[in-house]
């Protein structure tokens, strides 16, 4: 049987201030985010970059693209509207697109009681399975059903407080993605499951705090019910490959992408998107990378750092 393609790509960060008012920026959270791009995040933040990314994935027509959050940089009405366009741009149909929140996209409580991002998303996290919302975000999680690849999408952003940027699915979410692994339309096929954060967190105990996801050991003991799952995220800006051995003798893989827009000397954090290809007989078999070539304006074939 012929692998299935999939595209992963991350943290955007598409903005866009089109008849926002000022107030709707300073007074709130949105003024921290706001001051952070007058002084830093907008100077490397490149949306021409994501554009050609879409070019670059319209010519290559891969199955399914998928993308773990971080589309807007303060969850505004008119990023979320510049962001459907550029996904619009690559030319690929809703079902062949899935998407999930990052912090970024549920920046501040209005954001996330007004469901902003399920509006402007809705057709790219439609579910194949009748699955009951686990999650205050919006109708997470999802299950598409796709080739040897049943894509599933979690939410793990949540309102945060300034500096803040720590993720929450919930025992909810978490104990409908157990169920969802346990049902027969899935048996042979391999878990592709989308979130923000990712299922490690970093050493510090503050970090995990301020940056973390404080539920990313329940989270592998779930995914240990499958023999092998991708566990696709975001969020820290670096693309990497790890090969978790989890409980059972299952096996999963942390796959990161970094911001699709960014542009940085380190070529691990370098603005691209992943590419990896799964079957029914061997599960994850191959994967790779794209990266921005800043010289040629182009992009790279690349292979992903080994976590050690």
């Amino acid at each position: 049987m012929a692998t299935y393609r999939i595209a992963h790509l991350s943290d955007p960060h598409l903005l866009d201030l089109t008849g926002v008012p000022t107030s709707q920026l300073v007074l709130n959270k949105r003024i921290t985010g706001f001051a952070n791009l007058k002084l830093k995040r907008g100077s490397h933040h490149k949306p021409r970059v994501v554009e050609a990314m879409m070019d670059d994935l319209a010519a290559r027509r891969v199955d399914h693209v998928v993308i773990t959050g971080d589309l807007t940089n303060l969850a505004l009405d008119p990023e979320f509207a510049r962001a459907r366009a550029v996904i619009e741009r690559m030319g690929y149909s809703p079902d062949d697109v899935s998407v999930v929140p990052g912090n970024h996209d549920l920046y501040t409580g209005g954001a996330a009681r007004g469901q902003r991002f399920v509006k402007h998303f809705a057709k790219y996290i439609t579910s194949d399975l009748d699955v009951a919302a686990a999650h205050p975000s919006g109708p997470f999680p999802y299950v598409r059903l796709r080739g040897p690849a049943a894509i599933i999408g979690l939410s793990t952003a949540v309102p945060r407080l300034p500096l803040v940027a720590s993720g929450w699915a919930g025992d909810a979410q978490l104990a409908a993605l157990e169920r969802i692994l346990a049902r027969d339309e899935l048996a042979g096929r391999v878990p592709v499951v989308l979130m923000h954060h990712p299922v490690t967190n970093p050493t510090s105990a503050l970090a995990t705090v301020m940056r973390g996801w404080r539920e990313a050991p329940t989270m592998r003991r779930v995914l240990s019910k499958a023999r092998e799952s991708l566990a696709l995220h975001g969020h820290l800006h670096h693309r990497v490959h790890e090969v978790i051995a989890a409980e059972g003798g299952s096996t999963i893989h942390r796959l990161g992408a970094t911001s699709a827009s960014l542009v940085h000397h380190n070529p691990h954090a370098m603005a691209g998107y992943n590419l990896y290809e799964v079957s029914r007989e061997r599960g994850l078999e191959r994967v790779s990378a794209r990266v921005w070539n800043a010289s040629s304006e182009a992009f790279d074939e690349a292979a992903l750092p080994q976590h050690a």
